[in-house]
């Protein structure tokens, strides 16, 4: 078995910064007037998406739009205005038990770190991510299903690497002020180009390259991309 090739940091970012041209827009799809609001809608979001969030989040905000409102709520309210939603008696405890805990330990309002953010319930690192990023301005490189595939896909990272794998390895290869603006791309492309059904993924590397330097690292990147690994 060959060795697997890996994309340079020089590499991966001038491939993230084509992409990044390719999708430019910064900020979540997802519809929220408070940084409580955004972590329940990103909570929501898991295995579902941002359309169906916007579906329902505005009756349930509306009823629901504080941490203290949603502790009170009972399950069975929660619940009625999420039922659209995949996982959604699920959810809808995370929800109720993620706003109580809130006002238990932090006094109703969303921490701005991680390792407080993952004690709440139903969230993970990837929600803990996206809720710095957009609710903080805080640097980090969430990593959905999306991001994983495609990071593999173009060889940014080992085929077989986990979710905080990925997160490392990309946090390592890219400089901090990219991290955002790359997760956000990189999901983008991956929702709409370089999708997870069977597709012509010459298209998606020719779209790289036509936003792409001419010059070494950029040739490099493309050639390491087009290369089948061998199993």
């Amino acid at each position: 078995m060959s060795e697997e090739v890996l994309l340079t940091n020089k590499e991966t970012t001038t491939v993230a910064q084509a992409i990044n041209k390719l999708y430019p827009k910064l900020g979540t799809d997802l519809n929220h007037e408070s940084n409580f609001q955004l972590l329940c809608a990103v909570l929501l979001s898991a295995q579902t998406t941002d359309v169906s969030v916007n579906k329902v989040t505005p009756q349930l905000f509306e009823k629901f739009p504080t941490s203290e409102a949603m502790s009170v709520a009972s399950l069975e309210d929660i619940q009625e205005n999420i039922r659209s939603i995949g996982l959604y008696k699920n959810k809808a405890k995370y929800l109720k038990n993620m706003s109580q805990i809130l006002l238990e330990k932090f006094d109703g309002q969303v921490p701005d770190n991680r390792e407080e953010l993952t004690t709440l319930p139903g969230v993970g690192r990837k929600t803990a991510n996206v809720v710095l990023t957009n609710g903080f301005n805080i640097p980090a490189f969430a990593v959905d299903t999306h991001i994983k595939r495609v990071t593999r896909k173009l060889h940014f990272v080992p085929q077989d690497a986990s979710v905080e794998k990925v997160e490392q390895m990309m946090s390592d290869k890219l400089p901090e002020d990219m991290w955002y603006p790359a997760h956000h791309s990189i999901l983008l492309f991956g929702r709409y180009q370089c999708i997870a059904r069977k597709h012509d993924h010459s298209q998606c590397i020719k779209r790289i390259k036509e936003n792409m330097p001419e010059n070494e690292i950029a040739a490099s990147a493309l050639e390491k991309m087009i290369t089948e690994i061998e199993g």
